[in-house]
């Protein structure tokens, strides 16, 4: 199956913003096994080569320059945030985000820029935790009273703890009633893995995903950076565009 990156099916331009990290690393080879050449800009921090297997290469300080994008994908730090936000601001371009650990002012910035453009700030970009955010809402309000445990596993270079689709989850718990707890751990190359516990006397529900493939979470930005660029402004959410 042909997914984001094939002219075929008339693929927006696209600007990845973190290209240097895992996930932008996994977007740009996703694009260039689909013999795709809608990447019009890579941004990191720092650049080498100007252009890399057709791409062209931008530093973070040059991000102003980049060439005319359909839609921008950022999984970056929260140091780059508001630079990639507000570039999208100013050109009225649709942004994909999965940069977590942003502050509430960060948070409050996305609020404010959906009255502008189309946006998406996801912590996971998975079909299946889509799923599961409404499994764990739906549980939680189920259950009034019960425990609930939030456990999350992630590689040993993951900086934010507890991660971002972990406290998505744990806010989906909320809007059932619950109170979640959470616990992290940070162990050789797990790509992720989440468990929502709910417990009381005498019985146990667990929600589990695990993802064994970061091509799940690139494969699902290029998705719903596709989708977007047809919709109004307004923040959307994995689930809206699948």
């Amino acid at each position: 199956m042909r997914l984001a990156c094939d002219h075929e099916r008339n693929t927006p331009r696209l600007l990845i913003h973190g290209a240097n990290g895992r996930m932008g690393q996994a977007l740009q080879r996703l694009c260039d096994e689909n013999s795709g050449r809608s990447v019009v800009a890579a941004v990191s921090r720092t650049v080498g080569p100007r252009v890399i297997d057709g791409i062209p290469q931008f530093a973070s300080s040059e991000l102003a320059g980049v060439p005319e994008f359909d839609v921008a994908i950022d999984f970056s730090l929260p140091g780059g945030f508001d630079a990639i936000l507000g570039l999208c601001m100013a050109r009225g371009k649709p942004l994909v985000s999965g940069t977590t650990g942003l502050s509430d002012a960060q948070l409050a910035s996305l609020e404010a820029a959906a009255t502008k453009i189309p946006l998406i700030w996801a912590s996971n970009f998975s079909l299946g935790v889509a799923v599961l955010h409404d499994l764990v809402e739906r549980a939680a309000r189920a259950l009034p009273g019960w425990d609930c445990d939030i456990v999350e596993a992630h590689h040993t270079r993951k900086l934010d703890a507890p991660s971002g689709t972990a406290l998505t989850l744990g806010m989906a718990a909320g809007e059932g009633g619950a109170s979640p707890h959470y616990a992290s751990i940070r162990a050789g190359d797990i790509v992720g893995e989440h468990m929502v516990q709910f417990a009381t006397t005498g019985e146990r529900l667990e929600l589990i995903h695990r993802a064994t493939n970061r091509d799940i979470f690139a494969r699902g930005a290029l998705h719903v950076a596709r989708t977007i660029t047809s919709r109004p402004p307004g923040r959307y959410r994995v689930a809206d565009l699948l």
